[in-house]
């Protein structure tokens, strides 16, 4: 299976020892050496860095690292292919412009025959690759687009996470459905099942979770796995694999933890 990571921050933060350890997961100690990808978002956008390269040896892998890229919003995918061809166009994250703002979204699991589902409507965004995790994105946001129809303010909260919610209880049927989804404004991370340690079946957890905050000037972060600046920072990371020696905690089946800036503002499930 792939693998999922995201940060989220109060303040700008730069990913460095745990997008290094993240990617060598991805054919180093792993077996996920069909490509990977990051999103940096910033102001309603994102810069996305996606690469067919195993992310264990990936070139770009140390020239991201190396420059130091800033967000308060950082997801990253390495994949282990089930569906589709090794191609630019299945390596994840996705992403799609709703409400005047790129919305991302990144999933690990197999969702089989998902494609095939009559009872899912794919509205006006299609598929550009052959994944089932894109499928579930479009689906995604044929849900979502309506709430966005009265400008670039976000809709209420409540009913994002309506819609969201049940978006999970009706992917979850179809196989492991860890997810992550951001809209411009709070992360939905969504923790099902997943093949852990070659096991044939999934189980929990699907995602595992860590809070950090610091008062000071954040330096001793670099050696947790990121490099943080400004006082009263707050950080949350969510990952398939728990990243440092750090007791991360595992999702609850089916759970769904709601971040906006650092701080996890809902949980569901």
């Amino acid at each position: 299976m792939c693998e999922l990571f995201v940060m989220s921050s109060r303040l700008p933060a730069t990913v460095t020892y745990s997008l290094e350890e993240f990617a060598r997961h991805g054919g180093g100690t792993g077996p996920h050496s069909d490509g990977w990808g990051i999103a940096y978002y910033e102001d309603r956008d994102a810069s996305i860095i996606r690469d067919l390269d195993p992310a264990a040896t990936s070139p770009l892998v140390r020239c991201v690292a190396d420059r130091g890229l800033r967000s308060g919003t950082v997801i990253s995918h390495i994949r282990h292919a089930t569906q589709g061809a090794i191609a630019l166009r299945n390596t994840q994250p996705f992403a799609r412009e709703v409400g005047g703002r790129i919305h991302l979204f990144a999933h690990n699991g197999d969702l089989e025959q998902i494609a095939a589902a009559h009872d899912l409507e794919l509205g006006v965004d299609r598929p550009i690759g052959e994944t089932d995790s894109e499928v579930a994105f479009c689906t995604l946001l044929a849900r979502v687009r309506p709430l966005w129809n009265n400008g670039p303010e976000a809709p209420s909260l409540e009913k994002r996470t309506a819609v969201v919610a049940d978006f999970a209880r009706t992917l979850r049927p179809f196989g492991p459905a860890n997810f992550i989804y951001f809209d411009g404004d709070v992360l939905f991370l969504h923790g099902h099942r997943r093949k852990h340690d070659n096991e044939e079946e999934p189980r929990t957890p699907g995602l595992n979770l860590l809070c950090r905050s610091c008062a000071v000037d954040g330096s001793d972060f670099r050696a947790e796995g990121l490099e943080i600046t400004g006082d009263n920072q707050h950080v949350v990371l969510a990952a398939s694999v728990p990243l440092t020696d750090e007791p991360w905690q595992p999702f609850a089946e089916g759970e769904i933890v709601v971040v906006r800036a650092g701080e996890i503002i809902g949980r569901h499930g």
